[in-house]
């Protein structure tokens, strides 16, 4: 059945977004700094004994390790959010980020420890990938459940703008360190925005320490419905067709990790540009993004979640050979003007995702069908810059193998997006009750894909 609470507090929704927003923002400039250091700086600090371009894809995979240990964060923590409350598992996803980030920043390199160095760096990346592989699906759920009917696109856009936000931080505090020159930023510069995740971190707890339960939540259990076995049993037995589209549809994500980190590793490695200046364009992009984004989720509450995301992955599919052309020029203002402009498109998607994966499942597996699907579909894109780096071919157009596996993984989300249903401007799936049994499972498919 549909719940439409009218009890909602217009005050606590606003509390839900401005919460989801800085958890995103922490938990995501943790996990960017990672990103970063891992294309810059890792290779030399914690890969030194495996020579330059073997130490250079361990960096990039090590990257890519928490993106499987994703779907084990999205499993447990996913569970027990639709179990034991979205707060509760919120408030621990981000004391697991940042106090691994914290660590890192602690960690002596190679040098110093040898080969433990690297283990410890991976064992700390696996836990940033258990937080998060539950965080961004809670926050999208809490804000969702919180959020009135007709604006749950505008007011869930504020993990996105978390996510942006913290990127964008993450890229942004390493251009006055990779200014500063490779002396300062290998002797301990690139430490700094580690250590800064501590305090961090104990301000986003403060705030997402003030937002309630849902109250759809609560009156899930008051019925009983999230009493009724393992979440992820129902998940897989009644809403398993939502559940692979959410999969394709999260291959999305390639777009970050191809122009994020790839095209970082691959500009000044391969083309020799500065780090510096792309990193700033990076900046520039994401600021665009980050001011965009809202107009996008309002229009997909006026005209629908399919349009706007289908329309975004398809422009994104073409963006990815713009921008690789761009750097073949090794001109600065062609380069930042394609990726500001694939970014601008490519925040449409962003957005919306929020409230279009949340919007299929019912509240009893809300968090684990968001959770699990996305983490499941993430698992090829977290080791898509070591792929990249792979089947990148010689000479200049070596490029283009890159450009073709992220224009694939565009279309399968358009196409998986495309056989969805509608859920702009419907009210949420609420539970069965606990004491209606089984729905027929076509019944079921139908009733919670929108």
């Amino acid at each position: 059945m549909a719940t439409n609470l009218p009890g909602k507090s217009p005050n606590m929704a606003r509390r839900a977004a401005i919460s989801a927003f800085a958890g995103s923002t922490i938990e995501y400039f943790d996990f960017v700094l990672f990103a970063t250091a891992s294309a810059l700086v890792f290779n030399k600090v914690f890969f030194a004994g495996l020579g330059e371009q073997a130490a250079l894809l361990a960096s990039l995979a090590t990257f890519g390790v928490a993106y499987v240990a994703r779907p084990l964060g999205a499993v447990v923590l996913g569970g027990l959010g639709d179990r034991i409350g979205r707060r509760t598992v919120l408030t621990l996803t981000l004391l697991i980020m940042g106090g691994a980030t914290f660590i890192v920043g602690l960690l002596p390199g190679y040098d110093v420890m040898g080969a433990a160095a690297p283990i410890i760096l991976v064992i700390l990346r696996l836990f940033q990938g258990v937080s998060a592989g539950a965080e961004q699906a809670g926050s999208n759920t809490l804000t969702s459940e919180h959020a009135p009917e007709g604006k749950r696109g505008l007011y869930t856009s504020w993990t996105m703008q978390g996510v942006v936000a913290g990127s964008l931080l993450a890229s942004l505090v390493f251009v006055p360190i990779t200014a500063a020159g490779q002396e300062f930023l290998l002797g301990g510069g690139w430490r700094i925005p580690f250590l800064a995740a501590g305090p961090l971190m104990l301000v986003a707890f403060w705030i997402r320490s003030r937002v309630d339960e849902p109250e759809v939540f609560t009156e899930a259990i008051a019925t009983g419905a999230v009493r009724r076995g393992l979440p992820l049993a129902d998940l897989f037995r009644h809403h398993w067709p939502n559940l692979l589209r959410v999969i394709f549809c999260s291959l999305y994500a390639l777009t970050g990790s191809i122009l994020n980190v790839f095209v970082l590793a691959y500009g000044t490695k391969t083309l020799g540009l500065p780090a510096s200046e792309l990193i700033l364009v990076s900046t520039l992009a994401g600021v665009v993004g980050l001011i965009a984004q809202p107009f996008f989720a309002i229009l997909s509450d006026r005209i629908g979640r399919k349009p706007v995301f289908i329309g975004s992955v398809l422009a994104i599919a073409a963006g990815f050979f713009a921008v690789f052309a761009a750097l073949q020029t090794r001109d600065m203002l062609l380069i930042a003007g394609v990726l500001i402009a694939v970014n601008l498109v490519a925040v449409a998607g962003n957005v919306v995702q929020a409230s279009f994966y949340t919007e299929m499942f019912p509240t009893e597996v809300r968090y684990s069908g968001v959770a699990v699907g996305t983490q499941i579909g993430l698992v090829v894109v977290g080791f898509s810059p070591a792929i990249a780096a792979a089947i990148q071919g010689p000479g200049p157009d070596g490029w283009v193998p890159v450009a073709i596996m992220g224009a694939i993984g565009m279309a399968l989300a358009a196409i998986s997006a495309a056989t969805a249903k509608e859920t702009s401007g419907r009210s949420l799936p609420g539970s069965r009750p606990a004491a209606s049994g089984s729905e027929p499972e076509g019944a079921a498919a139908t009733a919670h894909a929108g």
